[in-house]
């Protein structure tokens, strides 16, 4: 399990592509693989890796499957590249963000960027079928960094979060550019939830439901909308 609190940036040093296997190499913060065992899980942007060899205390290496080379954005990367790294988390540890499991679900897109002053905004296009479980005010994690949802718009299929400076010099969301994928895992608490709640509706209803979605059509709504959690207070 991780928190979602991203401890690094690691850059790519090696790469070897073999039918379906990627292994990487990569050079951790000074310090970062102190103690770190073969077989210890730590996050690469967002995805639950194995660690397989250890060179000294700032280098290890990985294989990542074909699965989720496919899934994530672990296929695009390149020796030299960055990404964000934390260490599974140990027993009893804070969880500053949320519990994360490392299993990406899906990649969203980069769509915008905008700069209000000593803060920076991202805007993420998301496939039709994951945006029913992002909220505003819910949570959410990109590139293995749990973060808050600013504003979600289920209709047009994007949503915002806000990044302090801290966030910026902790992880690689400052050099982004629009267009770029990244990994999502939507919390597991949310998904739960909303695929409990839409069963339900679908036991109850039965052939009522198509009308009732066909209503809340007419007026630019879906049954998505009956499904928020109530919302939480702000981190």
């Amino acid at each position: 399990m991780f928190t979602g609190i991203v401890q690094g940036v690691a850059r790519i040093v090696a790469l070897t592509d073999r039918p379906g296997l990627r292994s990487f190499r990569l050079q951790f913060p000074a310090g970062f693989a102190r103690d770190l065992a073969i077989g210890a899980s730590v996050a690469c942007d967002g995805v639950c890796l194995t660690v397989t060899a250890l060179h000294g205390e700032d280098q290890a290496d990985f294989d990542v499957m074909l699965q989720s080379l496919n899934l994530t954005t672990l296929g695009r990367f390149q020796v030299g590249d960055a990404l964000n790294v934390e260490r599974a988390a140990k027993d009893g540890a804070e969880i500053g963000g949320h519990p994360l499991s490392g299993h990406v679900d899906f990649t969203a897109t980069l769509q915008s960027i905008r700069q209000p002053e000593n803060n920076y905004v991202l805007r993420f296009a998301v496939p039709e079928p994951w945006m029913r479980y992002v909220f505003a005010k819910g949570y959410i994690a990109l590139n293995g960094a749990s973060l808050t949802v600013a504003d979600a718009d289920r209709r047009a299929g994007w949503f915002e979060v806000w990044l302090i400076p801290e966030t910026l010099r902790m992880t690689t969301f400052g050099t982004l550019q629009p267009g770029q994928p990244l990994n999502v895992e939507i919390e597991r608490a949310t998904q739960v939830f909303v695929d409990t709640v839409r069963d339900a509706l679908d036991e109850r209803l039965g052939p009522l439901l198509p009308a009732l979605e066909a209503l809340l059509a007419q007026q630019g709504q879906s049954t998505d909308a009956l499904l928020a959690p109530l919302p939480r207070t702000s981190r």
